[in-house]
């Protein structure tokens, strides 16, 4: 496991993913074409875009001195995240060709490599929550988050599109965001359009979970990456952000679903940026075999399967949990505005 901290003078944090498991399944040996991918976990600065392009400027130049191909940055790394007000968001929003998003394809263009990034967009009037990925060429696509968090849904328009996958000189890479993880249904859709590697930013607010447990966010990156056969590079948030903890836990995880690299878990907010990265066989998720006669692809049954594209009947649908897992929901007020 490769993870190297961008600030080394930080106390030491407990609770480390552990190194992976033997893979049940062999590959081929030999000289392989790797990819590095390396996750940003950084502490954006709430309503300061400004600061905010020169942190993650800094961090994509250190991740490039590393080696990485492929650098994947926080959600709303452009913003911060807890916003009180539509106004609020409003003040940090960009358009796609806005200077943060310039910034990265020029930050690309400069090191050669991939970046993916998520950021405050407003289009037409509407504000979203998106991300970007750029490369050499520029920018190559903006995928707006179709499942809103919590009070996300007072100042963000949901996206309407799948996930875009890119074809780059990496392979074909896939982006979403954060809460899109948690629908099996959209990670499938990346992997059934041929992504090699779903990039994602996010912001997990952390709560609490049984001794001993690793979230339950970074256990669903897992699953998802195992059950389509694709790698997945979530970069989450450090910092504490107007009484909001972030899990902080930025996971690279193979074709198998085992972590390459990860973050290290903080017992406290505090824990400072890092920056991981691993080396990807990208190639392996061309491969959807998992044994001589299973293949997760050509093995599924979707005429079985038309009631998870149904819509939920409403009398079915409960609340959800006050305050959300990360207990904030922005202002208590009415006015979103």
């Amino acid at each position: 496991m490769s993870a190297t901290e961008r600030n080394p003078q930080a106390p030491a944090r407990p609770d480390p993913l552990p190194d992976p498991a033997p893979r049940p399944r062999g590959k081929a040996t030999g000289t392989v074409n790797t990819t590095v991918v390396a996750c940003c976990q950084l502490a954006p600065a709430l309503g300061d875009p400004a600061a905010n392009r020169e942190l993650a400027a800094d961090a994509v130049a250190d991740a490039a001195a590393r080696g990485a191909d492929v650098v994947v940055l926080p959600e709303l790394v452009s913003s911060g995240y807890a916003f009180e007000s539509q106004a609020e968001a409003r003040a940090s929003a960009e358009a796609a060709d806005g200077a943060t998003v310039t910034r990265w394809a020029r930050l690309a263009a400069d090191y050669q490599i991939v970046i993916v990034g998520g950021f405050c967009e407003i289009a037409a009037g509407e504000l979203f929550n998106s991300a970007a990925l750029v490369d050499p060429g520029g920018l190559r696509c903006v995928y707006r988050k179709a499942h809103l968090w919590d009070s996300e849904g007072r100042w963000f328009s949901p996206g309407s599109a799948a996930p875009p996958v890119i074809a780059t000189r990496h392979g074909a890479i896939a982006v979403l965001i954060c809460y899109d993880l948690e629908f099996p249904e959209w990670v499938r859709l990346p992997a059934l359009d041929g992504a090699q590697l779903l990039c994602a930013p996010v912001n997990w607010p952390a709560f609490p979970r049984p001794d001993g447990e690793r979230p339950a966010e970074i256990v669903r990156v897992q699953a998802g990456a195992a059950v389509n056969r694709m790698f997945i590079a979530a970069c989450d948030r450090t910092g504490e952000e107007r009484g909001v903890a972030w899990v902080a836990g930025s996971v690279i995880v193979d074709a198998d679903g085992w972590p390459l690299a990860g973050a290290t878990i903080p017992a406290a907010p505090a824990g400072g940026p890092i920056t991981i990265t691993a080396a990807c066989r990208l190639g392996d998720a061309l491969d959807k075999a998992i044994s001589p006669r299973n293949n997760v692809h050509a093995d599924r049954r979707p005429e079985l399967y038309r009631r998870v594209v149904e819509k939920t009947p409403a009398e079915h649908v409960r609340p959800g949990r006050s305050g959300g897992s990360c207990g904030y929901s922005g202002n208590s007020g009415q006015d979103d505005a």
